[in-house]
């Protein structure tokens, strides 16, 4: 995919400072020009104002973010092997946790591993593959070969269905790229419990790969205790409140599915996941409220209502709402445990949100421990965006 005479994206004055500090994206507005005429995709030099070459990018000229680094070396050569290669060392790194009681993890974490546009999350012998970007559609083939190639994948099947994909210009893929047909009946195994998961029609990969942390939590903290579980999705969190001794479970989602799902969990574990509750969260939570309820230990995990900073002060209101109402759910001395995943929010705007729904509830609450995204998930100090997963851990007076 290079050529003898690259394309080349030269920089505004100034704006290679974030390059040599090696954060990956360059946008729109720092380019003063563009030699040669690259597609989407396409791997070009990058050079600052006076000339010098940075390093080799994707570009993509349908996105705010124009280019996407693939490496800070000019010296580098972007070809199969370099692609392929981020991805088989980007997997090696995750054998450690493989081999520690689970057997689902994320192989590969777009620029944090180097390999910008590119997830992979392994479930046994199936990986599941999304490709968010112009550079990763065009480097597809390989990435897939390569995600084949690793030692016990039996399936490398494709998500890439995600609205991101829209601003990069692409439209949706989804089915097997490498392999049979995934198994209909795979499951997550994590420590002693088994998690359905749905890569034809779940969120994301199938899983919620990321809140390995929140259910090792929910695990302590849910003996003895009423649980709401707000958001449950399939069941998961639930699962481990039920496990564990929960004197009582409630989950709420709007999908019937997603329930469906989580009474298939309870069942391949051997527990009783409680009331599952078909309901839009806001309207259940009112509901809740309105009834005088009270819960011990509450888990908000909404979905991304934030995907830009223009939509930050709207989600914010609706942060703000949710956590107010669990906040006024909490039983003296219970536990509330609330998530952002919105990556435009930062976990100081987050704290902000929560304290002021606290405050409007009229209740003394104190933050006993924050949860974020595990180490397959990682966070390049050069990079901070990639931490977009922001958990308080919250105890009420």
């Amino acid at each position: 995919m290079s050529s003898v005479r690259p394309a080349v994206v030269a920089l505004r004055a100034g704006r290679e400072r974030s390059l040599v500090r090696r954060h990956p994206w360059i946008f729109s507005g720092g380019i003063a020009g563009v030699e040669g005429r690259p597609g989407a995709g396409d791997t070009v030099l990058v050079e600052d104002d006076a000339g010098r070459a940075l390093g080799w990018g994707a570009y993509s000229p349908e996105s705010q973010i124009r280019v996407r680094m693939w490496s800070f070396d000019p010296t580098d050569t972007i070809d199969d092997a370099f692609v392929a290669g981020r991805v088989v060392r980007a997997a090696a790194r995750r054998e450690a946790l493989l081999g520690s009681g689970t057997d689902a993890a994320r192989l590969v974490f777009s620029e944090a591993d180097g390999v910008p546009g590119v997830i992979a999350d392994r479930y046994g012998d199936t990986v599941v593959v999304q490709l968010t970007t112009a550079g990763a559609e065009a480097w597809r083939e390989v990435v897939a070969d390569a995600l084949f190639s690793l030692p016990g994948v039996r399936s490398v099947y494709e998500r890439s269905d995600a609205d991101v994909r829209e601003r990069e210009g692409l439209g949706p893929r989804v089915g097997v790229v490498r392999g049979g047909e995934p198994n209909p009946d795979l499951v997550a195994h994590e420590g002693p419990w088994r998690y359905v998961v749905d890569i034809t029609g779940g969120h994301k990969t199938g899983f919620y790969l990321d809140q390995r942390h929140a259910r090792a939590a929910i695990a302590r903290l849910a003996p003895g205790r009423r649980v709401l579980n707000v958001f449950s999705y399939t069941g998961a969190f639930s699962v481990v409140a039920a496990g564990n001794g929960a004197m009582s479970v409630l989950s709420i989602d709007s999908s019937a599915p997603a329930l469906e799902v989580a009474r298939r969990n309870g069942a391949v574990n051997g527990v009783d996941v409680g009331e599952l509750m078909e309901a839009d969260a806001f309207t259940a939570l009112r509901g809740l409220r309105d009834r005088a309820r009270q819960y011990d230990l509450i888990a908000l995990d909404p979905p991304k209502l934030a995907n830009s900073e223009r939509q930050l002060e709207k989600a914010s209101r609706a942060y703000k709402d949710l956590n107010l109402l669990a906040i006024k759910l909490l039983a003296p001395g219970g536990m509330l445990l609330t998530w952002s995943c919105s990556g435009a929010m930062t976990a100081e705007l987050f704290q902000k949100v929560v304290a002021g729904a606290a405050l409007d509830a009229g209740r003394t609450v104190r933050i006993v421990d924050r949860l974020t995204q595990p180490g397959d998930h990682p966070v390049p100090l050069a990079f901070p965006e990639a931490e977009y997963l922001k958990g308080l851990v919250l105890e009420a007076e």
